[in-house]
């Protein structure tokens, strides 16, 4: 049963994010287009600013999330409902709070902003956007999270699917017709509305036994500030960088910046679809058969890298023939910079790379153990950020963020290794060192291919898929021969799965 949702999780989540990255990529272009690179700007550092907000959840949605894992388990309803009543209550406390904070920052931010937006446009747009925030919070935050410990991603999947292709469509009608950043921001808003609502209404249905009412569980929360730590960490290295070039380096800068961040972003969104769809089999399984767990995680962290460096590779190879084509007629800043992409890929590597480490810190519940190197990693990254921005520009914001990740990947990967695992983190470092050491050969190999020569959407996308089946494949093998104890487990276990349905 938890395979058949593993499955059904990845590719409703792979189908989703395809079709949101098809239709999502149409929209940065019309927007630069129609409206200008500093509506493109304005709306990424809007959202990345907002993303800042969500610290006022302090780290209940974490914690809880990892709490849950057993009672869903073993079925304890009890157990179950007396959590969700505890995150029910905060939530709603936090969608007050939201609410008021997006107020007075619709009101602040353009008194601050260097920017020929005007007033009417940069307010409604702050302010509709932090509304959907704080709507998500009080109607649908609890119900993701029993979907989540239940491995029913997929339903969350299918719906953000839907919405993601009706908002896409939305938006590309009112660009073309003509309307601005607010009224697109309206639309956005009422259908997300729809959303959270149908989402709680269907999670009442399926479990007519869920109670928000119940004697709260407050110490299945116990560990939500050590949460705070690390998320507070985990948003200043991804998203300080864009608040840094809003203020140092102007909307224009911003805009550049998102283009890479969305393009290798699509990236990321499908390896963590991937990732998501197993987790909740890892995180009960960590708290109930601790020996398959370490089994199913060796298997996890070698092929999630090899899919996390063949990605990436491929779209190191393809980002700047792309781009060329994407911003073709866009004069008011230059978007094509053969140095970004090594930078860029840089920040996703780590960042991407070290997740195996971090899930089962997470499923052990080492917050607190674990704050100081988060506090660490976010110190590192805006010292080093505010110090080179200024010389620098946007190399000088990507590389804090390198900077904090190098330190914190690392102490990851130790800790995991040495006090969950008790193994030498050398098992790990050798799997990046081969990766790696194979992505810088594809590199080479494709540096002064025909392929940078491509001028049209159709062949670019065909050669970029047959060499992303070749690189893929090629990072597969690779990691069978680095870790053949995890590929002969795969094999086994896709054995079993046949001849049960064989």
């Amino acid at each position: 049963m938890n395979a058949r949702k593993s499955i059904y999780n990845i590719l409703s989540g792979l189908l989703g994010q395809g079709i949101a990255i098809l239709l999502g990529i149409m929209i940065p272009r019309l927007v630069i287009v129609n409206l200008g690179s500093e509506s493109n700007g304005l709306l990424s550092s809007v959202n990345q600013m907002l993303i800042y907000l969500n610290l006022l959840e302090s780290g209940v949605g974490t914690a809880a999330l990892q709490s849950l894992y057993r009672p869903v388990a073993e079925k304890n309803i009890s157990k179950i409902n007396s959590i969700l009543s505890a995150v029910n209550r905060f939530y709603k406390r936090i969608g007050i709070w939201y609410l008021l904070t997006v107020s007075a920052l619709a009101l602040l931010f353009p008194l601050f902003l260097q920017s020929d937006l005007p007033f009417s446009v940069i307010c409604p747009v702050v302010l509709l956007s932090g509304l959907t925030q704080a709507a998500s919070f009080v109607v649908c935050g609890t119900c993701r999270l029993l979907i989540q410990a239940e491995g029913q991603n997929y339903v969350l999947n299918n719906i953000q699917t839907f919405v993601s292709v009706f908002t896409a469509i939305g938006k590309i009608v009112l660009l073309l017709q003509g309307y601005h950043l607010a009224a697109i921001q309206t639309m956005y808003f009422a259908v997300s509305l729809s959303q959270f609502a149908f989402i709680r209404f269907y999670m009442k249905r399926q479990h007519p036994w869920l109670d928000f009412s119940a004697v709260p569980n407050h110490g299945a929360l116990s560990q939500k500030h050590s949460v705070l730590i690390h998320q507070i960490s985990g948003l200043i290295f991804q998203n300080t960088d864009v608040l840094i070039l809003t203020f140092a380096c102007g909307l224009k800068t911003v805009s550049v910046y998102t283009m890479y961040v969305m393009l290798f972003g699509m990236i990321a969104t499908v390896i963590s679809t991937v990732n998501s769809g197993m987790s909740f089999v890892m995180g009960q399984t960590y708290h109930t058969n601790r020996e398959k767990f370490f089994r199913l995680y060796d298997a996890f962290e070698t092929y999630n890298m090899a899919l996390t460096f063949s990605l990436y590779c491929t779209a190191h190879i393809f980002i700047l023939p792309f781009l060329k084509i994407y911003t073709r007629g866009v004069t008011d800043i230059n978007y094509i910079d053969p140095r970004l992409p090594f930078l860029f890929t840089a920040t996703y590597l780590l960042s991407n790379g070290r997740s195996a480490a971090q899930r089962v810190i997470e499923y052990a519940g080492h917050f607190q153990k674990t704050q100081k190197q988060s506090l660490i990693e976010s110190a590192i990254n805006i010292f080093v950020s505010l110090i080179c921005v200024f010389r620098f520009g946007i190399y000088g914001a990507l590389l804090g963020t390198i900077a904090a990740l190098l330190y914190r990947t690392n102490e990851m990967i130790r800790y995991a290794s040495e006090n969950l695992l008790g193994r030498s983190p050398w098992i790990t470092l050798k799997k990046w060192g081969s990766y790696m050491a194979l992505y810088l050969v594809n590199l080479a190999v494709f540096r002064n291919h025909p392929i940078n020569q491509l001028n049209d959407y159709g062949s670019l996308i065909i050669a970029a898929g047959i060499i992303c089946l070749i690189i893929v494949t090629e990072f597969f093998i690779l990691g069978s021969l680095v870790d053949k104890t995890s590929f002969y487990y795969c094999r086994r276990y896709l054995q079993r799965k046949k001849q049960i349905f064989s």
